[in-house]
């Protein structure tokens, strides 16, 4: 029987996960993915549930679980905690032996991005401890498409049958390199990820167990891009410019996020950006940032002005009172600015909500711009993956 007081995309959710061990909902920020979750663990026979989660949300989780209910015992805890804290790990792989159906919810499931970190693999060892699991994310992918190969290896290693390298391989169009050193030394094979291929193959091992939500509201979303320039703090960034530029030149590659923010960093609180400030922002703005040095600057200039990091401050606020956002500092990850959009385009919005880019005259500015938008065009692509009446799977529109 419908429940009233569910939305149409927590339903529809139920209805695909409910008979399912194992799946993933990739539900967008407001879209109520922590109560869908509730009411798949409530729909189990499971004994003991554990949340996973990202610490600064482990509040929000408790509240969500006190308002909704719960049927099982419960135990939430920190997804950073599980490569600082042997203890707490060996007392999480003991609840979950002791248990007879255990469930795992790990929310935020791209907190475990790199294979090769503690965190990831013991994330991965406690997946196999339990009956049950459940992955849930705004967005399935980050930064690239390997984003989901850990996603559905922790979900279960039968969804995709491959390891890493193998999903690389499939999936990832890539160029492996190195770089000459001095005396005929080279460095470590590096590879940069070029495109994709097969993806149609991918959606089709992997939809059975994904339930993908956008949040559609009553509301309109409107982008504008302030442009500023950069003087005050000119000659810093060039003199980075420069270095990077060279760097590169001689294949350098592991400089390159380390120098890139380091340019964006030396004009973060350029004086210009600042002003930029005064003709947008009023108590419904919200301000993002992401230096301490930009940060500081905004709340001397704005004190009663709410500013918060792309860190903190995108995982487990609802900001639905405010309908502005600026994005002070630019970000190269796709999911930080994901998740800070959707702090204020959420249910229980009630007006229109603008976004404000501040964009400075410098190279970097269009290159982070470009990222985030090719990373949207790799998302949607993927999403678009329609099947046929014949079973196959085409590009489309989806209807």
């Amino acid at each position: 029987m419908k429940d009233e007081s569910y939305t149409e995309g927590q339903i529809s959710a139920v209805k695909k996960l409910e008979r399912l061990k194992v799946g993933a909902l990739f539900m967008r920020p407001g879209t109520g993915k922590t109560r869908t979750s509730l009411w798949l663990v409530n729909h189990t026979d499971t004994d003991f549930c554990l949340f996973l989660v990202p610490y600064q949300t482990k509040e929000n989780i408790k509240k969500e679980i006190k308002h909704w209910g719960l049927k099982t015992p419960f135990r939430i805890e920190g997804i950073e905690t599980l490569s600082n804290s042997d203890r707490v790990y060996l007392e999480l792989r003991e609840l979950l032996q002791k248990s007879k159906k255990p469930f795992i919810v790990l929310d935020e499931s791209l907190k475990i991005k790199n294979p090769y970190a503690k965190r990831t693999r013991r994330a991965l060892e406690l997946g196999k401890l339990s009956e049950y699991r459940l992955v849930l994310n705004g967005t399935p992918l980050s930064k690239n498409i390997l984003d989901l190969w850990l996603q559905m290896e922790f979900l279960s290693h039968k969804i995709l049958k491959m390891d890493y390298r193998q999903f690389k391989d499939t999936f990832c169009k890539y160029t492996q390199f190195r770089r000459e050193l001095a005396y005929g030394y080279y460095s470590n094979w590096a590879e940069i990820i070029d495109g994709y291929m097969n993806l149609d193959y991918l959606y089709s091992l992997i939809e059975p167990y994904v339930y993908d939500s956008d949040l559609q509201l009553n509301h309109d979303k409107s982008y504008q891009t302030i442009n500023y320039q950069v003087v005050e703090n000119w000659n810093k960034y060039s003199a980075l410019r420069a270095t990077f530029l060279n760097r590169m030149k001689y294949g350098d590659t592991e400089s390159f996020l380390k120098l890139t923010q380091a340019m964006q960093h030396s004009y973060c609180d350029e004086p210009n950006k600042i002003r930029e400030l005064f003709g947008i922002v009023n108590d419904k703005t919200i301000v993002f940032t992401k230096f301490i040095r930009s940060k500081e600057a905004v709340e001397q200039a704005f004190p009663h002005t709410k500013v918060l990091t792309y860190g903190k401050g995108s995982l487990g606020l609802n900001l639905q009172n405010y309908n502005r956002i600026v994005f002070f500092d630019k970000t190269f990850d796709y999911a930080q600015r994901d998740q800070a959009e959707h702090r204020i385009y959420r249910m229980g919005q009630k007006d229109d909500v603008t976004y404000y880019d501040l964009t400075g005259d410098v190279n970097l500015e269009k290159t982070m711009d470009s990222n985030i938008e090719r990373k949207q065009s790799l998302l949607s692509m993927f999403k678009e993956i329609i099947q046929t009446d014949d079973g196959n799977y085409k590009w489309g529109q989806l209807v």
